[in-house]
């Protein structure tokens, strides 16, 4: 760096800290959540993630790379803030522990040491002879625009640094734009929308069966959408989507309701009650929930106009339903017997975590499909699935996607042009090929879209001719129960296997097998939280009685070991 721009470098950084000067007792800690904290407390914590993604940029040479301003399903009152990869996926995890550095400086010469002691390390060049971009949305909150203005004064810190506002959005369409930009795609919101409009109603819709598509009643479809952005968006799009009549609640318009109260999709996942703003007239209607800021989706129904409970389709039904279409095309396009000159294999893998339903493991398994588990977190689960050909992972949370291959794309493409060219695009192995080339264009591969994902199950129920109560009776979940314990050292516990079995101590995974094997389909493991220091509890069996039993043993075990 030459002189005067390490001057410049320096009193940027100097300038900025001071500005944003860390609260007394605030510490920020980047998980898969990024920082999320009270929303008044958050701008140092953005200020100094906006010096980060800027760093990320410029060590990318000049890829870029985005922040989104949002909490997700957290109330009203929190904000936060996460940094998306030039791919459009979470930040790199190695640089976690230089973001909680950098975010608890506790002051301005501390913070440009840091910086700068980073960049040497990492070979990062300062001084603006490099570009960075990066690009920023936020959600509704009304610290947004604040908080955004503090980001911008982070970016704006490193010199050469580029930030590009592209507005209020849900966080997967700002993960879509970073993704699409660094392909070279267009990425303004109308591209976002026009990519979801046409591979749903010009394509996915265009190859449903035509004695397949139900009466108007399965066509309807009432979404909550918390209250927030989800909701805002789907309101925008609605009248262009055809073949579905979507009803919007909760959709963030003034008066209506509060973000994520009451209503949203960790709400219902978790409560397994209607949202705020249903009524006895929605009973037997299919109806979805999002969360507030659009990247976890569920699905349920009213099942009786006397109480306010619902049949809950959880993550786990939707990996279920998107695994089984994704299987059929690929048996379509493969055991054709008049073109198997023309069969294209391809590994899918289903990813899950160990939270997922047993139920529904066994059903993947049971229908053939590779089922790999990966320890809790979307990172994780991303990443393992961009090892198969086609990768689908999902959450029960219901936050999840699909990622194809870019090596499968490009066969599949020349494998469409072929049938095609010769006459046999009325074939079934042509619609297949067709179908699986749309649904690679409508959902995000990116990261979990409740909006992509919605209209994927959308155009499948369709496809398949399924009602709601189809889908439910796939398979029926297995009675669960979670508990917390809290323990003095979290760090104590150590598991192994995708976090099914306990390491450390090792006579604790003795005592977990011995109750578990007291009951019929019983599972059971314990994990250390990643924020907090307590150990938590899963355990299922075949009744809701011995999973409660099972989840208070094994808790008195880790009490006993741990506590």
């Amino acid at each position: 760096m030459a002189a005067n721009q390490e001057r410049e470098q320096r009193r940027r950084l100097l300038d900025v800290a001071s500005r944003f000067p860390l609260p007394s007792g605030c510490r920020f800690s980047y998980g898969t959540a990024g920082f999320r904290a009270d929303g008044a407390t958050m701008a140092p914590a953005v200020c100094r993630a906006g010096i980060l993604a800027a760093l990320r940029s410029v060590k990318l040479a000049g890829a870029a790379v985005g922040i989104v301003i949002t909490a997700s399903h957290n109330p009203v009152g929190d904000n936060g803030v996460k940094i998306a990869d030039p791919d459009g996926g979470m930040m790199a995890q190695h640089w976690e522990p230089f973001a909680d550095a950098l975010a608890n400086a506790p002051d301005p010469d501390a913070l440009l040491q840091l910086v700068l002691q980073f960049a040497k390390d990492e070979g990062i060049p300062l001084g603006g002879h490099h570009t960075a971009q990066v690009l920023l949305g936020r959600d509704t909150r009304p610290t947004g625009e604040y908080l955004l203005d503090a980001a911008l004064q982070g970016i704006n810190a490193i010199v050469g640094a580029h930030a590009i506002d592209m507005g209020i959005l849900t966080t997967p369409q700002l993960h879509w734009m970073v993704r699409s930009k660094n392909k070279g795609i267009k990425v303004s919101e109308s591209d976002y929308f026009t990519q979801l409009i046409d591979s749903f109603s010009r394509h996915m819709l265009e190859l449903v069966p035509k004695d397949k598509g139900g009466d108007e009643l399965a066509k309807k479809l009432i979404v909550d959408g918390a209250n927030g952005i989800g909701g805002v968006k789907l309101e925008e799009i609605k009248a262009e989507l055809s073949g579905i009549d979507i009803i919007v609640r909760n959709s963030g318009k003034e008066g209506e309701g509060i973000l994520n109260h009451m209503c949203g999709a960790d709400f219902v996942q978790k409560e397994r009650v209607t949202p705020h703003g249903f009524s006895p007239e929605d009973v037997g209607v299919r109806c979805a929930s999002l969360d507030g800021d659009a990247d976890r989706l569920v699905y349920f129904r009213m099942s009786s106009a006397s109480d306010n409970k619902v049949d809950l389709v959880d993550g786990d039904k939707i990996l279920s339903l998107f695994a089984l279409f994704i299987r059929e095309q690929l048996d379509i396009i493969n055991n054709n017997g008049s073109q198997v000159n023309k069969s294209m294999p391809a590994r899918l893998g289903i990813v899950q975590t160990a939270y997922a339903n047993g139920a529904s493991t066994q059903f993947l398994k049971n229908h053939g499909l590779e089922v790999v588990f990966t320890p809790t977190g979307v990172k994780y689960l991303h990443k393992k699935a961009l090892e198969y050909d086609i990768g689908i992972y999902f959450e029960a949370n219901g936050h999840g996607t699909i990622v194809f291959s870019e090596d499968f794309l490009s066969q599949l493409q020349s494998l469409s042009n072929e049938l095609s060219s010769d006459a046999a695009n009325g074939s079934a192995q042509y619609h297949a090929a067709m179908r699986l080339m749309a649904a690679s264009q409508l959902i995000n591969q990116a990261v979990g879209d409740a909006l992509s994902g919605l209209l994927l199950v959308e155009a499948i129920l369709q496809y398949k001719g399924w009602s709601f109560q189809n889908w439910c009776e796939l398979y029926s979940d297995l009675p669960s129960r979670q508990l917390k314990v809290k323990v003095i050292d979290r760090s104590s516990i150590v598991t192994t296997e995708a976090e099914t079995k306990v390491s450390q101590p090792s006579s604790l995974q003795e005592l977990i097998d011995k109750e578990t094997a007291n009951c019929a389909h019983g599972r059971c493991f314990v994990r250390p939280s990643g924020t907090e220091d307590v150990v938590r509890v899963y355990a299922e069996a075949s009744t809701q009685v011995e999973a409660d039993s099972l989840a208070r043993s094994v808790a008195h075990h880790v009490e006993h070991h741990l506590g």
